[in-house]
């Protein structure tokens, strides 16, 4: 009786517990403790390290190869992540984060994940010197408020003041990690450009006050054509579809178009499903094929009565219903895809027709339902035809035609080209920039330092470890740079710490001091032109916290066995129950 009344609690591979004289089954495996907390660390530190390298100008590219033989060449940590097929659980909080980042943000990916790994590492080292997961969780908690409002107050400069070459520039930092970096100067005009003509005022009914203007990314169409040099990519100012007209009789260009988005068939018109016709005299059949023929010439006609001259059908077009559009002197496309009717729809005002029945049972086109464009024509980029629509009449539409060696070099462009649009769209959206280079962490862990020193409670020692951790992001930079980082951030910190000293108005610039990793030196990140968008350093740092967090509170793993083991975990029950 003395052993059932002790608690008595063990574990075994199989996950078995015997406490307080019940027997409890968990169906699976059980890891409690630090072990787990080891396991966590060890595999966020895996991830970091695949994707460590690549950060920064002088990162290196991966090649990522899938089970079917597909390659990926990028250094995009995003893109990484996501090809990557990660099993652990903790991991894949991180592979999550970063696709979290690229959706927020679009850039800053690779980032956030060796951040939020350092910070797992630091915690784990506390853990084990009988520091409580709750206190590093409140310290790390207290660091991240502090962070946020001292880059608000401190390091932010607005947009304003740096006029459009800002833009530009913060538009090169990002792609200058990028394959495209040493053209980054083509490409950041192009990407500032298309960004600046793709404004909208965003209408709130019942709001005063100066007009709130957004900076869709959608508006700017990315189109990849290999072949020729990456200097040879340019900006369109409209749209531009993949395929070519739909008959070589058509004429190539059209100024002044009238465009008819139509998403039904303009084949010849067949009976529906299930309908038949009983025909007894064989005259008759060939009324009833002349009748189906004239239903689908009475659309076209209905059509081109309408005034357009530019057809784009999301079905078919049958030969014979061709010859109407030439004759017009019209441009038809035929099986125009969902998305890029949407879009032109969206752009030229146009009406996307779905029937042309109305109530009364006949059949009409409105011309109400026409888009207007200012040119339209056919071009041949490479080895394939491009169809044009310019200058559209309700909102800006931009498109980027890249070219490229190969299919692996435009694909790169194309995400490199996608996180600068969305860093130039938060720049012009929050008005504000902070220092590149590594400035903002060396300057963040300087503040922290010292407020962790004011604090005289457990957490301080969770902000010195969180103001330590912030450090990774210049220490990385250097070494992916093949300079001596403990050299560089040295000398940074001195910088930090002066503009934070006695003497912190007169050496107010300081702040902004970041590294130049092309020859070794701290210079003003400002002046030269390494430019963030504030709000991407906030974000980074709320999401690696947020992951970090996450996981330092996990200290119990439970992994459920495959129902095909059940035979095997009947057997272990009935050994335990003849004991």
């Amino acid at each position: 009786s003395d052993v059932y009344k002790r608690q008595v609690s063990t574990q075994s591979t199989w996950g078995f517990i015997i406490s307080m004289s019940t027997l409890v089954s968990i169906e699976g495996e059980r890891e409690q403790g630090a072990d787990v907390r080891d396991q966590n660390v060890m595999a966020a530190l895996s991830l970091a390290n695949i994707v460590k390298s690549s950060l920064g100008p002088q990162g290196l590219d991966k090649m990522l190869v899938d089970d079917i033989g597909d390659v990926t060449i990028t250094n995009d940590g995003a893109t990484i992540l996501k090809q990557l097929e990660v099993k652990h659980a903790a991991a894949k909080v991180l592979v999550e984060l970063a696709q979290l980042q690229d959706k927020e943000i679009g850039d800053g990916t690779t980032s956030v994940v060796i951040i939020a790994a350092e910070l797992l590492k630091r915690a784990n080292e506390l853990t084990k010197a009988k520091i409580h997961p709750t206190t590093i969780i409140t310290g790390y908690k207290m660091a991240l408020k502090e962070a946020v409002e001292y880059i608000k107050k401190n390091l932010l400069v607005p947009v304003a003041s740096l006029g459009k070459e800002g833009l530009i520039n913060a538009a090169k930092t990002s792609l200058n990690s990028k394959l495209i970096g040493p053209e980054g100067n083509i490409f950041a005009g192009m990407v500032v450009e298309a960004m600046q003509n793709v404004k909208s005022e965003v209408k709130k009914p019942g709001k005063e006050g100066p007009p709130e203007y957004k900076y869709p990314v959608k508006n700017v169409h990315i189109v990849k054509c290999h072949g020729q040099s990456i200097n040879e990519s340019r900006l369109i100012n409209g749209y531009i579809l993949e395929g070519a007209r739909a008959a070589q009789g058509m004429p190539s260009l059209i100024k002044g178009c009238k465009i008819a988005c139509v998403d039904f068939n303009l084949n010849k018109t067949k009976m529906q499903m299930g309908v038949s016709i009983l025909i007894e005299d064989p005259n008759e059949l060939e009324k009833v094929r002349q009748k189906e023929l004239d239903i689908t010439k009475q659309r076209c006609c209905r059509i081109l009565e309408s005034g357009a001259n530019v057809i784009l059908a999301g079905k078919g077009i049958d030969d014979f219903a061709l010859k109407y559009f030439v004759e017009k002197g019209c441009i038809a496309m035929r099986r125009v895809s969902k998305n890029d009717m949407r879009r032109i729809a969206e752009a030229s005002g146009a009406t996307i027709a779905l029937s042309m029945a109305d109530m009364e049972g006949t059949e009409k086109f409105d011309p109400a339902w026409l888009g207007a464009a200012d040119v339209c024509k056919e071009e041949r980029v490479g080895d394939f035809d491009y169809f044009f629509i310019e200058g559209f009449k309700e909102t800006r539409v931009q498109t980027i035609l890249i070219r490229g060696a190969n299919e692996y070099m435009t694909s790169e462009i194309e995400r490199s080209i996608h996180d600068a649009l969305c860093v130039v769209k938060r720049v012009l959206e929050s008005n504000t920039v902070v220092a590149g280079g590594g400035a903002v962490e060396c300057a963040l862990s300087i503040y922290l330092d010292n407020f962790a020193r004011g604090l005289g409670t457990r957490e301080q020692l969770a902000i010195a470890e969180f103001a330590e951790a912030l450090l990774v992001i210049p220490k990385t930079l250097a070494i992916n740079a093949t300079q001596d980082a403990t050299d560089l951030v040295a000398k940074m910190k001195v910088f930090h710490f002066a503009s934070q000293g006695p003497e912190a108005e007169k050496k107010k610039d300081f702040c902004y001091a970041g590294l130049d990793l092309m020859n070794g030196k701290v210079r003003n990140s400002i002046k030269a032109g390494v430019l963030e968008p504030a709000i991407s350093k906030i974000k980074s740092l709320k999401f690696a916290t947020e992951a970090a967090i996450a996981i330092l509170r996990i200290d119990d793993r439970i992994k459920l066995r495959p129902k095909k083991e059940q035979g095997k975990q009947q057997m272990q029950q009935q050994f335990i129950d003849n004991i």
